[in-house]
Formats: C-alpha cells, structure tokens, sequence
C-alpha cells in the first residue's frame, strides 16, 4: 500500500515551508530515512527524509512551492500500484508555488495546527496576476546569490542569470547592486566608500532573525519568567578534562559543554518537573530527557538537541553535537537535528561571559544559562587560593516549578560537576 509524505512541522510555531528541491524524482527507488526533499522554514533548510520504502510515484508540489505543515507533498510506493493523490484525485494537478500562495496566512495556520491535511489548492484564472514575493516562487539561483538577495531585500526574478542554464550567480547579483563585490558571507565589500561617522543605516531583518524577535518576544510576553544562580567548583572537572584530551585525537576531543549536557541531563531524571511543557491546566513530563543546546549562526540562533542525553556516553553525546553544529552552519541540517529539546543550554563559555540569564524556549519549562569556567581567588579552610569556578543561571517558567525547586537542582548539578567521574562511569 502507498504512503503518503508530509510536509514536517519543525518547531511549535511551524505553520509552513518552502518546498526548495527535490532529491528524488519520480519513479527512482528510495530506502526509509533517504533523503527525499530540501525544504526552507524561518530557521534553515532541512532535509526531509522519507518514511517509507518503495519507489517514488508521484510529487504532489512543485519546488518553490509555500506549503502548509502535515499537508501532502509525495507519494511512495510500489512500482506496480494504481496511486490516487490525497484530497486531489479528480484533479490529479499537483500543487504550484502559484497555486499554494494564493493560500491565506489564517488558512496556512489553521492547517498547521491539526494532523494530515489534504492538499486541495483552488483554481487559478488566466487573470490572476503573478506573484510579486520573489521567494515563494522556484528561481535558478545559486545558494549564496539567494543569501545575499534575502540579506540585502533584493528580487531575484528582476535579475538576469549568466550562470549554466541561466542560474542566478554571485557576480549577477553584485552588478545589480552596483557591481560592489560581496563576500562569502553576504557582505558587500567596500573598499573606500564608508558611511560617515553618526549615519543611519536601516539593515532588513532575515527570516531567521524575525522568528527568533517573534518567539523570544512571546515568551518574555507570556511566560512569567525567574531566576536561580549558582556558582560551581570547576577543578575536578578542567583537570579530567585535560587528561582525557591529551590521549585523544583531535577530532574526539571533548568540551566542558559536553559534560555539562550529560550533567543536566542526569540531574533531570530527579527533577521530571523542570523536563517539562505547560499544556493548559496540566504538565506535561516528558519521558526522553533531550537537551537542547543553542549554537550561533549568522544572523542569530539555533537550538540543535542532544536525545537522550541521560541514557548516552560523553564521547557519543560531543560526536553527535559536533555533527549537528557543523550540518546546521552549513545550512543543511535533519529535523530530529533541531526538533524535540525538553530543555535547552546556552553557554557563552568560550566569550569569556561570567554570568548572564537567557530567554525560555516555548514550549519548554526551564533553560539554563553557562558562563566561562574561569580561574578565580577563592577561600577554602580559612586559606586564600586560585581556583577553577563556572557560574551559571536557571531560567524558569512559574507556572510550571518555583524557587525552591529550581535551587535544589542548581545544587543536585553540582554533585555531577564537582565529581565528573560521575559522569563517566
């Protein structure tokens, strides 16, 4: 029997994604977890992979395609079988970029919030006139030609293409612009010509940066937040640390943030309550401790998840961590990569931060905020000495838990980071 493929909701607030490319085309086989389809959201692009086994029979969207989340976008099955398109079968049209933007917002958002939707998009008239949102129609442009027309407000369909076929390149899109040269990162190279001292300059906010100014801003807005600090003895930690890197190969080494996610996580299993998402009037305690862990990109954040960091070893949990952050800077990442934390981390350890408190991540209850591990003067027996010290801040929703409960897990904390062997056997 065929399955149907649908588009993934990553994220709470997923109301839908950009269908970027296709993978797999029809009629070509393909294995459950291959690699199916590349879609954008306001966070990165993914890959979506399948999740089923069989050939793949019908593509029910065009790329380019604006798509509501759980709505169909591919059918797999066996070669031999009669397909019928869900929700489409009179028809048998699939679905165009066109098509799904003449979609409302409110529709797009009242899809994302229930399970499968079919896909039934409305008639087009030869009157209906063209879509003016470059980004939600399929153009041939090179990665990085996007990037820089999405950083600097430009439309790409305005723009002629001098690459293979046509293709959108770099160098098209900096004579658009004057012919001033742009870096690998997007930013324009200007030799001379500065803006003077005390000049405004107005910068458009990436998708990435205004969905981080919407969710940060809903959770400062909703979620009554408070805060517990404490401060943890590091000694133990930093020596064994560096005893077990001087035997490893580079590649394997670890970070004083991979014993910290293996400590939260460990500390989490006594506190169910702080591992947990307000639903409603009840808690919500979620069985698997995944720890979320906040790496910076350009132009802002991303929370990639460590999954049952309290059932895995350190070097599993940093070899895992490690792929994630590199898929997620490259721009490529897997949804399991950036869905599902039930609590999230972030360290600004390696800025020199000493200590600083961090926003909730909706839907989550508590979030805790790592400053540098750093040699300080303490007193121990009475006697002035120099000594290793982290500080660090929970942050936690109070509907969910209290003071009292969030300083008994800052305290059960210690006991893994003060005695890191803990952690390792």
């Amino acid at each position: 029997m065929a399955d149907t493929i649908n588009m993934p909701k990553l994220g709470f607030d997923m109301a839908e994604g950009t269908l970027v490319r296709w993978v797999k085309k029809v009629g070509e086989s393909i294995s459950k977890g291959d690699v199916l389809a590349e879609i954008e959201t306001d966070k990165a692009t993914v890959e979506v992979e399948s999740s089923a086994s069989g050939v793949v029979r019908k593509l029910l969207v065009d790329e380019g395609a604006v798509v509501p989340v759980n709505s169909p976008i591919a059918i797999v099955g066996t070669a031999e079988e009669v397909i019928e398109e869900p929700g489409n079968q009179e028809s048998g049209n699939k679905v165009t970029g066109k098509q799904a933007e003449t979609e409302s917002g409110e529709e797009a958002r009242n899809k994302g919030q229930g399970a499968a939707v079919n896909v039934q998009p409305p008639a087009v008239s030869a009157q209906q006139p063209a879509i003016s949102n470059p980004q939600s129609v399929f153009l041939k442009a090179s990665p990085l030609a996007k990037k820089i027309a999405r950083e600097r407000s430009m439309d790409l369909s305005h723009i002629h293409g001098t690459g293979p076929g046509g293709r959108i390149v770099r160098r098209d899109v900096e004579e658009a612009m004057g012919g001033q040269p742009v870096t690998a990162s997007g930013q324009i190279q200007i030799p001379v010509a500065r803006p003077a001292p005390g000049m405004d300059e107005t910068i458009a906010m990436t998708k990435l940066r205004q969905a981080i100014a919407r969710r940060m801003a809903e959770s400062k807005a909703s979620i009554p937040h408070f805060y517990v600090s404490h401060e943890y003895k590091m000694d133990a930690l930093v020596e064994l640390r560096s005893q077990y890197n001087q035997i490893m190969p580079e590649n394997e080494k670890l970070s004083v943030n991979d014993f910290i996610v293996k400590a939260v996580a460990l500390t989490l299993r006594q506190f169910p309550n702080l591992n947990a998402s307000l639903n409603g009037n009840s808690v919500l305690r979620h069985g698997q401790v995944n720890i979320g862990i906040a790496v910076s990109v350009e132009g802002g954040l991303l929370t990639i998840v460590s999954r049952e960091a309290d059932q895995k070893p350190l070097r599993q949990i940093s070899a895992e961590v490690k792929a994630m952050a590199e898929r997620v800077r490259a721009g490529k990442v897997k949804p399991d990569d950036i869905e599902g934390s039930t609590f999230s981390i972030s360290n600004m350890g390696m800025y020199d931060v000493e200590n600083f408190s961090a926003i909730i991540n909706p839907p989550e209850a508590a979030i805790l905020a790592v400053g540098s591990a750093r040699e300080a003067p303490v007193v121990e027996g009475g006697a002035l000495k120099v000594g290793w010290r982290m500080k660090a801040t929970i942050s936690v929703d109070h509907r969910v838990s209290d003071g009292v409960e969030a300083a008994k897990f800052m305290q059960a904390l210690a006991v893994y980071l003060e005695e890191p062997l803990r952690l390792i056997v």
